[in-house]
């Protein structure tokens, strides 16, 4: 087991940015969680190849072990090759669904920390995302090698993991949404699935929200569920001290025959109707087809008034 988590428990922690691409580079390919075929990757592959990367593939990213992609140890293995491997300038997850969390502590950070690299992913990956920001490091929060498509893809999900990548100035302007809270908010981009940020309470990857700017998205979850995860983060105090919140997509929310009463959105501001932070809903990041690039552990300024933006400071 890694034990670097365990050393790095300061909240005021100094967040290190890996170096930016440039045309030639390489990037590996690895799934830490659900399985993927040849075919669900080959737009992904092409797409890097034609915007001027080397793509490096996990020896096991085909392996099949039941709804995962091969063993724990299997996966655990490719993430640790690409993590080792100074030639790697990134590393793209290819899907989330379930077993990031599985070999997390499976992982070695000694060579890495000598060559830092970027992480790309959402969903799932969510706990290497928060598991990286402890240990002081900036991550990508972006599409993965599923969600590419075969034909020419115009959306800003593409461009804007581009920018993040190649170190262009990233900026999202969106409308403002009914439920908004206005005000303006600086500090790092923190936080991911949910789910996820729900489940790594009381973990070394616990997130760490104070001066923050926390994200939140989720998929398929029931809205009493939802209520329940706010309930948690408020109660062990996540929301007292942050700079700003901004909510994605919270995709495909389920209902029981007896309905709760709020949806998602209503649910999350109730939660936090009481503080003076601002909050964004409906970003464009998450579990919809236009998930734009987030770094995260970045600086940033959120800016809630008649519209919405958020820019990150990654010169």
């Amino acid at each position: 087991m890694c034990c670097i988590f365990a050393k790095i428990t300061n909240v005021n922690i100094i967040v290190i940015k890996p170096p930016h691409l440039k045309e030639g580079d390489r990037i590996g390919l690895v799934s830490t969680a659900r399985k993927i075929s040849k075919e669900e990757l080959a737009p992904c592959i092409e797409h890097l190849k034609s915007g001027g990367l080397r793509v490096i593939l996990g020896k096991h990213i085909y392996d099949i072990d039941n709804q995962m992609a091969g063993t724990d140890e299997a996966r655990a293995a490719d993430m640790q090759e690409m993590l080792d491997d100074p030639s790697i300038k990134a590393i793209m997850c290819a899907r989330g669904g379930y077993g990031t969390v599985r070999i997390v502590d499976k992982l070695y950070f000694n060579t890495f920390i000598k060559s830092p690299k970027w992480v790309i992913g959402f969903s799932d990956i969510t706990v290497l995302h928060l598991s990286f920001h402890n240990m002081g490091y900036q991550t990508i929060h972006a599409l993965m090698g599923i969600n590419f498509f075969k034909d020419e893809d115009p959306r800003m999900a593409i461009s804007t993991l581009r920018k993040a990548l190649f170190n262009a100035p990233l900026v999202h302007t969106i409308p403002a949404h009914p439920l908004n809270k206005k005000g303006t908010a600086k500090g790092m981009v923190i936080g991911g699935n949910l789910s996820i940020i729900y489940s790594m309470m009381g973990s070394d990857s616990q997130v760490r929200t104070d001066g923050n700017i926390l994200f939140l998205e989720d998929l398929d979850e029931y809205m009493y569920h939802i209520d329940r995860m706010m309930m948690n983060l408020k109660r062990a105090k996540m929301f007292d001290k942050i700079a700003g919140l901004v909510i994605g997509g919270m995709t495909d929310m389920n209902d029981n025959a007896v309905a709760f009463g709020k949806n998602a959105h209503e649910i999350i501001l109730d939660a936090v109707k009481n503080y003076d932070f601002p909050v964004c809903f409906d970003f464009p990041a998450g579990h919809i087809d236009d998930n734009r690039a987030l770094i995260m552990g970045a600086p940033a300024e959120l800016v809630v008034g008649d519209d919405v933006t958020l820019s990150f400071n990654n010169g």
